[in-house]
């Protein structure tokens, strides 16, 4: 315990800094590439000496894209693929042969990319859950926080829950912080029967305390509110090292995770970084109206999820 290090980023530019410091230059495949966003926020990391693009989509478009931004792509950097399906098929294979860290989704649909991720023979699962979450940089809260997952599992039961919070520690770990306070969300902080959030978040938190969940404090059943603001825990007498200072929340369902990342971008001022995990690889996975500085956040943050976490 007393080995451990807490590092609390406050932006995703201190995260640039952390990334740009470590020796390694990473390799990312972006499927159908030709994504004028995506290929923005690729040179810019490129150019800042984070990583080497690998280009997978058709050639032509590729350069046409690239083109309207003023760059010349060389033919090494470029995998000529003729459909979605094939081009998702070869960005999976580069990071199963080892010349990709991170896989990147370009102008295309998240189930075409994940199909072939999860593919049984030459996909890039590990076995256990995959989720999505979501790295907020919030004006309002004094450092960066993660919410999951409103991107991929509709309604995860409990065991799913376990894996959603171990992919979320894995990426906190990464960025420095090897025990970070995981609160699960519920309308409520007392367990009620009737409301199965809260049975859950209990048996989460029991098994915290076990050490079936590692690397982490988790709290729960707790409201947004007490999860983020210290004041108010202490007003209504909730005493937790989660309350006020969560680094991680834990949402009931893909309905609650969605609105409550869609309200911090758009009412709160929050930038947002969104990354897949529990496979071979983080994978970026953007919706096809993310701006390039959300995307370039994204692979900044991937960059330094391929570095790794401390081994268990």
């Amino acid at each position: 315990m007393d080995n451990e290090q807490i590092i609390a980023y406050k932006s995703f530019a201190e995260v640039a800094r952390r990334v740009k410091a470590a020796p390694a230059r990473r390799t990312v495949a972006l499927v159908c590439a030709a994504d004028e966003h995506a290929l923005e926020a690729l040179f810019q990391v490129e150019a800042e000496g984070l990583l080497s693009p690998l280009l997978v989509g058709r050639a032509a478009e590729i350069r046409a894209a690239a083109g309207r931004l003023g760059r010349t792509v060389p033919d090494e950097r470029i995998l000529d693929a003729e459909t979605p399906d094939a081009a998702a098929r070869a960005g999976v294979a580069l990071v199963r042969a080892g010349r990709a860290q991170v896989l990147m989704k370009g102008r295309m649909e998240t189930g075409e990319l994940l199909r072939a991720v999860l593919h049984k023979e030459a996909g890039l699962s590990l076995g256990g859950v995959m989720s999505h979450l979501s790295v907020h940089e919030i004006p309002a809260y004094h450092k960066l926080l993660i919410t999951t997952d409103g991107g991929m599992l509709p309604y995860p039961t409990m065991e799913q829950k376990k894996h959603i919070i171990d992919n979320a520690v894995r990426v906190m770990r990464a960025l420095g912080n090897d025990r970070p306070k995981v609160g699960i969300l519920a309308a409520v902080e007392k367990v009620n029967p009737r409301m199965p959030e809260t049975v859950e978040a209990a048996a989460l938190r029991a098994m915290n305390r076990t050490g079936e969940i590692r690397h982490c404090i988790v709290e729960g059943p707790i409201s947004l509110d007490l999860a983020l603001v210290r004041a108010r825990a202490e007003t209504k007498g909730y005493r937790s090292p989660c309350a006020g200072d969560a680094d991680i929340l834990v949402v009931p369902n893909i309905h609650a995770g969605n609105i409550l990342g869609k309200s911090l971008v758009e009412m709160a001022g929050a930038r947002m970084a969104g990354l897949v995990m529990g496979a071979v690889c983080p994978i970026v996975v953007t919706s096809r109206g993310s701006s390039a500085e959300e995307k370039y956040n994204a692979l900044v943050l991937a960059c330094a999820v391929a570095d790794g976490a401390p081994a268990d």
